[in-house]
């Protein structure tokens, strides 16, 4: 008797709770809140379209539903892959873990998908259909969705037309030449001599020109999670790189582009259309005289007519599993919210990115009022054109896919680094540049390959 009134006693209470619009105990509400670190790659501390979002978000359905999104962290994509392991491996001052984190695909190496939280348990079948499903694909991990698309950016070739437009009336060189690989360097060498030493291009990934240059000509640099440096294509791009950056035409110096753009020490570079955010509209001489400049957009350079080809990139919105499934849930609410078409859109477009389900693409091609700014819309005019002409292709995962990475961009920038060097002081000693030019150029080759491989690829 006693057992069947606590179970009468126990459904009541359930209906009850329903009929009320009482929160389960494992749903965060504003009288169980939850709040959820989270660390980030969009912009800076000051500048940051994301902590917009995530603002909003907070002001929101956040409120409703009693959950904060605070942004612990703001950075680069290889800074959270390092402060992840040490949080991960325990290390003296490592930062606890945060509840959120956006990453690239690699990371869950890093972490341990065992720690991951699988969104595809949270997300129904019908609310994953919406998502572009080549970025979706790129998130998933032995059938488990672990790392959400949020935003996808490809890679544009940004351009100085203000300063390009002195360049080219003096020398001749005019923007359709850099339409190719092959025509952008041959300018950036006339560039370094008309300047009197300065570069002319800075590439912020190597390892996506030497997949893309390799894929074109018909190689493959990867394969089974190692790279093939001896592939004949791979030596072809390889080759076209060196002679240009050992001649000068191509920046070596270490960090991206965004900094050498104000100083002038270049006026293009190669990288993701989310560096929109960061082009200046002035730069500053050294004697502290300033320019207002036109920063424009183009598409990916290509290395054959018939291979229109560019990565598709930018990570996504990872979880840590928790054990209060308060936490969980409220990551889900969040994540949803911010793949809904509207926000979506506002994040991305103020950001430079892609949006990443089917309907909010369709909507930024055909609707190009929706982006405020010239350069940003004409930045997605660029990336029109490159997704209805290029094939665009996700960077492959594999075991140590992060460091071997790291490992090609430091052997190739200590390689050319060294060869442009000696090619400097053997032709200012009298030998004649084009035959040092040729020389170093082979024996770039090799010492690549040394480099790479001596490090442990």
């Amino acid at each position: 008797m006693i057992r069947r009134f606590f179970a009468f006693l126990l459904a009541a209470i359930c209906v009850l709770s329903q009929l009320t619009g009482c929160t389960p105990t494992d749903r965060p509400s504003s009288e169980n809140p939850v709040t959820l670190t989270i660390w980030h790659v969009y912009g800076s501390q000051t500048k940051s379209p994301f902590n917009t979002a995530i603002d909003e978000f907070n002001n929101t359905v956040g409120k409703e539903n009693g959950i904060t999104v605070n942004v612990v962290s703001v950075t680069s994509s290889s800074a959270i892959d390092k402060a992840l392991a040490a949080s991960v491996n325990g290390e003296p001052g490592a930062e606890e873990l945060p509840d959120l984190f956006t990453a690239y695909p690699r990371v869950a190496q890093i972490v341990g998908t065992d720690r991951l939280l699988a969104w595809d348990q949270y997300f129904s079948e019908q609310e994953l259909s919406a998502f572009k499903q080549e970025f979706l694909e790129e998130g998933y991990f032995d059938s488990q969705l672990l790392m959400l698309p949020i935003a996808k950016s490809t890679e544009a070739l940004y351009l100085n037309k203000t300063l390009f437009a002195d360049f080219s009336a003096q020398t001749g060189v005019s923007m359709d030449q850099l339409q190719s690989y092959e025509g952008l360097f041959d300018a950036a060498n006339i560039y370094f001599d008309w300047s009197g030493g300065k570069h002319f291009v800075q590439l912020n990934d190597f390892y996506h020109y030497a997949l893309l240059g390799t894929k074109a000509y018909g190689g493959e640099f990867i394969r089974d999670g190692k790279l093939q440096l001896d592939d004949p294509a791979f030596e072809t791009v390889w080759k076209l790189l060196a002679r240009t950056a050992i001649y000068g035409g191509i920046c070596l110096d270490d960090g991206y582009a965004a900094t050498r753009w104000k100083t002038v020490e270049i006026i293009s570079n190669i990288g993701s259309t989310a560096d929109i955010l960061y082009q200046p509209d002035q730069v500053i001489y050294p004697d502290n005289t300033t320019q207002t400049v036109e920063i424009i957009s183009m598409p990916y350079p290509l290395f054959s007519e018939d291979a229109a080809n560019a990565v598709h990139r930018g990570g996504g919105l990872f979880a840590i599993k928790s054990s209060d499934e308060r936490k969980n849930y409220a990551a889900a609410v969040f994540a949803k919210w911010l793949t809904e078409q509207n926000n979506n859109l506002r994040f991305v477009t103020e950001a430079g990115y892609l949006p990443v389900t089917d309907a909010a693409f369709d909507r930024l091609l055909t609707e190009p009022e929706l982006v405020q700014k010239e350069n940003y819309r004409q930045l997605y005019q660029t990336a029109s054109v490159m997704i209805q002409e290029y094939s665009l292709w996700a960077i492959p995962v594999f075991d140590g896919a992060s460091d071997t990475q790291s490992r090609f961009e430091e052997s190739v920038k200590l390689v050319l680094r060294a060869a442009h060097s000696e090619y400097i002081d053997r032709a200012y000693r009298g030998e004649e540049p084009e035959m040092v030019l040729n020389e170093l150029t082979d024996a770039s080759y090799d010492a690549l390959k040394q480099s790479f491989y001596g490090a442990g690829g």
